[in-house]
């Protein structure tokens, strides 16, 4: 079942050129320093927006804000399964997703899982 929903998510993310989907164990999107899509182990979708923009999808999509992995993601909506099954709909709020965090000043610190100790 997870399988066949990272399909969904990687059929999502290859209908956007100017970025790619990265991990291997945690599916994920970012750009200029920051992740902005998410895929958790329970096979949902979050996507990042502003705070604004975020509490207009909640509403719209009759949604909540995200969770991986026990953790509450701020910032993030979930996309609801229903949603996924217009991916070029979807597509362009990832595309949405995108041009937010380039807005963003650029964020160059080492996330902390890619720090490496001695």
């Amino acid at each position: 079942m997870w399988e066949e929903k990272l399909k969904v998510y990687d059929q999502l993310v290859a209908k956007c050129d100017r970025f790619e989907r990265k991990g291997k164990t945690m599916p994920y999107t970012s750009a200029n320093g920051y992740m902005f899509s998410l895929f958790n182990k329970a096979g949902e979708i979050g996507i990042r927006f502003s705070k604004e923009v975020q509490q207009k999808y909640i509403e719209e999509f009759n949604s909540t804000i995200y969770t991986s992995y026990n953790a509450v993601m701020k910032g993030y909506v979930l996309i609801p399964h229903e949603i996924l099954k217009d991916l070029d709909n979807v597509a362009k709020y990832l595309n949405e997703s995108y041009n937010y965090v380039m807005s963003l000043e650029p964020n160059n610190e080492t996330p902390l899982f890619k720090i490496k100790t001695t």
